[in-house]
């Protein structure tokens, strides 16, 4: 992979993996207050704490998919992990969105950045996987 792709690649995992840390941060702290603006519903006990749960999860995942410095290729568990979870979050919320009816003010915001994230991910690397063919060749 050249060192541009390198880069590029890096900072798609770093800002992906920021992202979930981050809503994990923040599901660990106040999960009363993400989960109404995720899917517009009140949060029950039993919510709270699993939302809590969520909360750990995505803040592991964070740091396990943070890109390490000198090892980063396409075939990375970070680059798979991060593709299989964006893509699957982004079909969850748009199916919560578009068939039940309950999605709060940042859904469907949610729904797109894990749909882009998808998105970049995949490109970089399927160009990447072209271009360890074509070294090979």
């Amino acid at each position: 992979m050249t060192p541009a792709k390198r880069v590029g690649l890096r900072r798609i995992l770093a800002f992906s993996a920021a992202a979930e840390a981050g809503t994990g941060i923040a599901l660990m702290i106040a999960p009363s207050v993400v989960i109404p603006l995720l899917i517009r519903e009140s949060t029950t006990d039993l919510a709270t704490w699993l939302g809590r749960f969520v909360g750990i999860a995505l803040l592991s995942l964070g740091i396990a998919c943070w890109p390490e410095r000198h090892r980063l290729d396409v075939y990375s568990a970070a680059v798979r992990a991060l593709l299989a979870y964006n893509t699957l979050v982004a079909l969850l919320f748009a199916y919560i969105g578009a068939a039940l009816h309950v999605g709060g003010p940042l859904l469907w915001p949610a729904a797109a950045l894990h749909a882009v994230f998808t998105l970049l991910l995949w490109m970089r690397r399927r160009d990447a996987q072209r271009t360890v063919r074509a070294e090979a060749i």
